[in-house]
């Protein structure tokens, strides 16, 4: 079978190392998932999360024209947890900000420009 770029698929594992899992996708075609691709996080030990002859399923990343080596995603297929995010100071913080950006900038605009005035009115600043 010839893989594209995109397809999901389904394989064994049939080798684990520290820096992946290889997947047998056919007779003749082995991929790895990169322990980068396996989830989305951290991955502290692979041996872990995968037996040999496990099924899982995978998307194509990419396929090298001469070596015909498969790179392999699980990461792709899963929605991002909502994980622990540290700011500079450490200070942790949880799921993804939306506040952030011009458009909440815009919104506050307008309360700061009134308070601006109350207080020049006060002889403040």
């Amino acid at each position: 079978m010839e893989y594209r770029i995109g397809n999901v698929v389904t394989g064994k594992v049939a080798g684990i190392q520290p820096y992946g899992v290889f997947v047998s996708l056919d007779n003749q075609t082995q991929g790895l998932i990169h322990i980068s691709e396996l989830q989305h996080g951290f991955v502290e030990n692979v041996d872990e999360s995968f037996r040999l002859g496990d099924e899982v399923e995978v998307m194509v990343l990419d396929v090298d024209e001469y070596t015909k080596k498969v790179s392999l995603s699980m990461r792709t297929l899963s929605k991002p947890k909502n994980a622990k995010r540290f700011s500079k100071k450490k200070v942790p913080r949880y799921g993804l900000r939306k506040d952030i950006g011009f458009r909440s900038l815009g919104n506050q605009l307008l309360s700061w420009v009134e308070e601006a005035k109350r207080d020049e009115e006060k002889g403040i600043g």
